[in-house]
């Protein structure tokens, strides 16, 4: 995990087929940010790499912060 760009870029080893890789990203994220996987949406790239995830009570600052320890504000896009 990292960022790129101005977004997080998250590997996962989950195959893209049928939604699964955005199931376990949902997973993984409500996992990390230790929040209900329900308050994570996917707004955009549901058959892309490139996703954009609102998360339902955090603001982009807290969620940058929880996942790469850094309070910059930039685009709330997730890789």
């Amino acid at each position: 995990m990292g960022e790129h760009g101005g977004a997080i870029k998250i590997k996962l080893r989950t195959p893209a087929v049928e939604g699964k890789a955005n199931a376990a990203l949902c997973s993984f994220l409500a996992e990390e940010l230790k929040i209900a996987q329900r308050a994570i949406v996917l707004i955009r790239g549901r058959k892309s790499r490139d996703k954009l995830i609102r998360i339902e009570g955090l603001s982009e600052e807290e969620a940058r912060r929880s996942l790469l320890g850094t309070p910059e504000k930039k685009s709330t896009a997730f890789w």
